[in-house]
């Protein structure tokens, strides 16, 4: 039915209850996990310390779904996270995106807007939103 379930993560609480929803759907599926961190363009922290956070948030996804015999290949793009979600599925070829319905708190979120408010609202496939 769904052969690519994409994750977009932030690396918070919400984000990895949506990892792991998306890695036991993939499980029972039969389906690979496309795990996505957008670095904010938005944000104004040095790239390569954003770069290396967001490549250890797509390891902790890596490591769940190897935990669970899940295969999971990691998107990085340099970008809008809300604005890209689009773009995002399309390049990928994901046909469900499961996807937290908060991410960060904070400044951060106020910067980085509701990225999942906007996903539904573009993306083309369905959308699991999870709390």
């Amino acid at each position: 039915m769904f052969e690519k379930i994409m994750v977009p993560t932030d690396g918070s609480e919400y984000a990895a209850r949506a990892e792991d929803m998306a890695i036991e759907l993939a499980g029972r599926l039969g389906s690979v996990v496309i795990a996505v961190h957008v670095i904010d363009e938005k944000l104004i922290y040095p790239f390569d310390v954003l770069e290396d956070e967001g490549k250890e948030i797509l390891a902790s996804v890596q490591r769940k779904g190897r935990e669970a015999g899940v295969q999971v290949d990691e998107v990085l793009v340099f970008g809008s996270p809300a604005h890209d979600m689009k773009k995002i599925t399309e390049k990928t070829g994901a046909d469900l995106v499961v996807i937290a319905s908060h991410g960060r708190s904070g400044l951060e979120k106020l910067l980085m807007g509701s990225v999942a408010e906007t996903t539904l609202k573009t993306v083309d496939v369905p959308v699991l939103l999870v709390k």
